[in-house]
């Protein structure tokens, strides 16, 4: 994650989970730790996946003391397997018993969305279809939700509301119709933004086309419907499809030929990567410097 990111956004996150597990003392670690003690403690994999988030796992830790240290074995994107040590933890032992599930609810949670989100673009290998993620995030976590996204493979739609228009139905029912929604996208909206549309039959799309809308999804379109609409849009906007997209049918989606999937699967339905710290050793002066 781009380190002024981590700054501006990300400390601020991973404190509200610090201060969430630590209100104003680990009891456990005060007590079996009264005193400062160098410590290491191994990270392992308990399952195979795609490892992300190793920024935000050391981050937890070097908020806590930014004496702590990280040796990993591994990078972000990389395939891990069932026991294969991945870092090692360095620093005060009350810290990394302190900032162990922290740390690790993070890292799991990435890992797991990287995990799920590689094995949707293998599917995609050999298309020109891109897949992307939603705005389906847990909350507060999205930052990390969607880098954990592109780390396996997959790429990004909109960041937030703020950053492109896209027509849903019920601002279609607030505007009116199709077209007196892009027209007052058109007139409000920054010429930056781009204006997608989503479609739910071919009227409106065929309505959207005229309108000149930017991007057309397809919702929840049965499969006729999509060729015929990808054929009525003939090239004039952007084509994406949605709905219930998962890792068994997106690559019947991609062979339409459409531009983009987007799934929100890929955040709101990866399950974690099973990792651990294990094997905490107290060292001696000097050692794990």
């Amino acid at each position: 994650m781009d380190p002024i990111a981590m700054k501006l956004v990300g400390d601020d996150i991973i404190l509200r989970a610090l201060r969430e597990d630590i209100t104003f003392e680990d009891v456990s670690s005060a007590s079996v730790c009264p005193d400062p003690r160098a410590a290491e403690v191994q990270l392992i994999a308990k399952a195979e996946g795609v490892i992300a988030g190793l920024d935000v796992f050391a981050r937890a830790f070097a908020l806590l003391d930014p004496a702590t240290r990280v040796e990993a074995t591994v990078a972000d994107g990389d395939v891990v397997s069932a026991g294969q040590r991945l870092a090692t933890v360095y620093g005060d032992a009350r810290v990394l018993l302190a900032g162990e599930r922290v740390a690790l609810n993070f890292l799991q949670r990435m890992s797991g969305i990287a995990t799920y989100t590689r094995r949707m673009a293998t599917a995609l290998e050999g298309t020109d279809t891109v897949l992307v993620d939603t705005r389906k995030t847990t909350p507060c976590l999205r930052v990390f939700e969607k880098a954990a996204v592109e780390i396996g493979g997959g790429r990004n739609h909109r960041y937030n509301l703020s950053t492109a228009v896209m027509l849903k139905d019920n601002h279609i029912d607030a505007a009116g119709g199709v077209t007196q929604a892009i027209e007052a996208a058109r007139a409000h909206a920054s010429f930056t933004c781009t204006v997608e549309v989503e479609c739910e039959n071919l009227e409106m799309v065929r309505e959207a086309v005229e309108a000149g809308a930017d991007i057309i999804m397809l919702d929840n379109m049965v499969h006729d419907d999509m060729v015929e609409a990808i054929a009525l849009i003939g090239g004039r906007a952007k084509t994406e499809a949605s709905g219930n997209v998962d890792a068994e049918n997106i690559r019947a989606l991609a062979d339409l030929g459409v531009d983009f999937i987007s799934s929100g699967a890929l955040t709101h339905s990866a399950p974690i990567l099973d990792l651990s710290l294990k094997h905490l050793r107290m060292l001696d002066d000097g050692e794990g410097r």
